[in-house]
């Protein structure tokens, strides 16, 4: 399991991930970045959404409210265009930590 430490920093990166795909409310978001890392990465939703609070507030993500067949009212999260231009060097980013990481440690990928 990835501990916790780690996992603060790649919060943004795995939203911004699973984004692009399509919006998702706060729930299946993340359900889907849990689903997607097997598990490895699990977000609980009070940890999930001071996280997109903030990206929204940097214009990478747009929440919009909408209301269910039921009437109960979630609010659904999309990528932004600055989203997406933020992905592409965010990745790349990590990638170059992966590395230096990889090399450092002297693991190599299974």
């Amino acid at each position: 399991m990835i501990g916790t430490g780690i996992k603060r920093g790649t919060a943004e990166l795995a939203i911004l991930s699973v984004l692009e795909d399509g919006p998702l409310h706060g729930y299946e978001l993340a359900q889907r970045i849990e689903k997607q890392t097997r598990g490895a990465l699990r977000f609980t939703l009070a940890a999930l959404y001071p996280t997109l609070y903030k990206m929204e507030q940097r214009g990478w993500v747009r929440g919009n409210w909408e209301t269910s067949r039921n009437g109960r009212r979630r609010r659904c999260y999309s990528l932004t265009s600055a989203g997406k231009t933020k992905l592409s060097p965010m990745r790349e980013e990590w990638a170059e930590l992966f590395r230096a990481l990889r090399q450092l440690t002297k693991v190599s990928d299974a």
